[in-house]
């Protein structure tokens, strides 16, 4: 291998070094800016998700449930907690009044855009420095990435217990 070959070796292992560490890291911030968010709303890291999935709209217990991997017991204290807070309230589905829906309150709407509102126009600003083809990139690895950490949620969730 020539010496130029060689440096190039070099130079390219060294960045994927250098992904792979900051990959790790941004997965540290995000879980650290998480944890404040969760601690500034008086609430635990499951109660955050359930406001996440509530942000997007509206949502059932049951849905809820399986979207959190919790028991509807555990989603119906969860929804207790946060009605309390008046993160949440429970409305009859309009077209059949047995069951409910959940919907995020303005309160929390509010309390969460304070949170995270200045997190996504600052990376909308950041977004915007690449071109098409290099965004397309950064969709590439991040979708590979998330499926990437999927497939090992599910293969350590299938672990025998020690």
């Amino acid at each position: 291998m020539s010496r130029e070959k060689s440096e190039e070796s070099g130079e390219l292992a060294e960045l994927r070094a250098q992904v792979g560490r900051e990959a790790q890291a941004l997965q540290v911030a995000v879980d650290d800016v998480d944890w404040a968010a969760a601690i500034h709303l008086g609430i635990n890291r499951t109660d955050l998700r359930c406001l996440e999935t509530l942000f997007h709209g509206e949502s059932t217990p049951g849905a809820l449930a399986a979207e959190l991997g919790l028991t509807s017991g555990s989603v119906t204290t969860m929804l207790d907690r946060l009605a309390k807070l008046d993160y949440v309230v429970r409305h009859p589905e309009p077209g059949d009044r047995r069951k409910v829906v959940i919907r995020i309150t303005d309160k929390a709407l509010t309390e969460v855009m304070r949170i995270y509102g200045p997190i996504a126009q600052e990376g909308a600003g950041e977004v915007a420095r690449y071109s098409a083809a290099e965004l397309r990139t950064v969709l590439d690895y991040l979708r590979r990435s998330r499926e990437l950490q999927d497939r090992h949620r599910t293969r350590i969730a299938d672990l025998p217990e020690r």
